[in-house]
């Protein structure tokens, strides 16, 4: 019988991180096991505030998760459907059994799950790293402690002074950025004005300017701006994908807001179907999620993995970043180790 543990976990950021939201210097999770056999599957549940989830809240989740009911693993659309369906939400919750399924099968393969599903590791994309907000001279010293590492930064904007971020951002690297508003502009032509000018500073991409359920002014800004417009909060599951359609250009999948894995791997095959690029993104994490999520890299167009680069306490090993070049490992399952 496959046995679920779980047990809390406090991450640690290496600089407080401030988003259009607010600000946090610890991200609270819960890490997974499901064993089975002599094997053990590994997963994680991480908690930033906008999801609406806490410890508390996953927790109470895990424990009405009953695996000894599944006699086999690989039954993984049957366990799924049964995690999804104990509750509406929790997609947290959820996407840590899922990731601790896909770790343990994996691991009874004895393949990484890039190689079972057919993909290339040498396709994994380059990622970008994620600069939060913060007085020039701090933003200035996050870009500094990083140069020569990655091919592309993330900016946070949305919340003050957006064009001094950016200057002091492009007074110490020529690196192309994304930007990510985080829901932070409420005006579309405030947002097209602000695209141009991005534009003309070397930003290559701006992701989620306003509120996720303006769906009519996030396409009205699409078909206008200058830079591809990508959806993250206003995407979550398989059913948001179809409805972004000739919204945006593209969207932000994120393990922690889908479900997991499987659900990912089906949105993914969706977007690229219906014409929209994909961004592979993470919260902050440990390399237990990042790896996860780090396994679909191959079949995206762009990559976001760095949540287990911004904290201080990673328990696990697993992808590796080279010259900003995602490297997935050969260690079976989601390709961890612990540290």
């Amino acid at each position: 019988m496959m046995q679920l543990r779980f047990y809390p976990y406090i991450l640690k950021l290496s600089h407080e991180f401030t988003v259009a939201a607010g600000s946090r210097s610890i991200t609270p999770g819960v890490q997974v096991e499901i064993g089975y056999e002599g094997f053990t599957g590994y997963g994680e549940a991480s908690m930033p505030p906008y999801l609406g989830e806490s410890v508390e809240s996953v927790t109470a989740f895990l424990r009405q998760v009953d695996l000894s009911q599944f006699k086999d693993p690989f039954c993984m659309e049957d366990i799924l459907r049964y995690v999804d369906g104990i509750a509406p939400g929790n997609t947290a919750a959820k996407a840590a059994v899922d990731i601790a399924l896909h770790d343990l099968t994996g691991k009874l393969i004895g393949l990484p799950w890039y190689k079972i599903w057919g993909l290339n590791a040498v396709s994994a994309p380059y990622t970008t790293y994620t600069i939060g907000m913060g007085s020039p001279e701090v933003v200035k010293e996050k870009v500094l402690e990083v140069a020569g590492r990655f091919r592309m930064l993330k900016i946070k904007l949305g919340n003050g002074d957006d064009r001094a971020l950016v200057r002091s951002v492009r007074s110490v690297t020529s690196l192309p950025l994304t930007v990510d508003v985080n829901q932070g502009w409420h005006d579309k032509y405030k947002a097209l004005d602000e695209a141009a000018w991005l534009a003309e500073q070397g930003v290559v991409m701006l992701e989620q300017p306003l509120p996720k359920d303006w769906l009519d002014d996030l396409g009205w800004l699409t078909e206008r701006s200058p830079l591809p417009v990508f959806a993250d909060e206003s995407v979550q599951r398989l059913v948001d994908v179809q409805r972004l359609k000739g919204v945006v250009s593209g969207i932000n999948i994120k393990l922690m807001k889908c479900t997991g894995m499987r659900e990912a791997w089906k949105m993914v095959n969706l977007a690229h179907a219906l014409g929209l690029k994909v961004m592979l993104g993470c919260m902050t994490e440990t390399s237990c999620a990042v790896s996860a999520a780090a396994q679909l890299s191959p079949m995206v167009d762009h990559a976001d993995l760095d949540g287990n680069l911004l904290i201080s306490n990673d328990p696990f090993r697993g992808v590796q970043i080279k010259g900003g070049k995602i490297v997935l490992t050969s260690a079976p399952g989601i390709g961890i180790v612990e540290a």
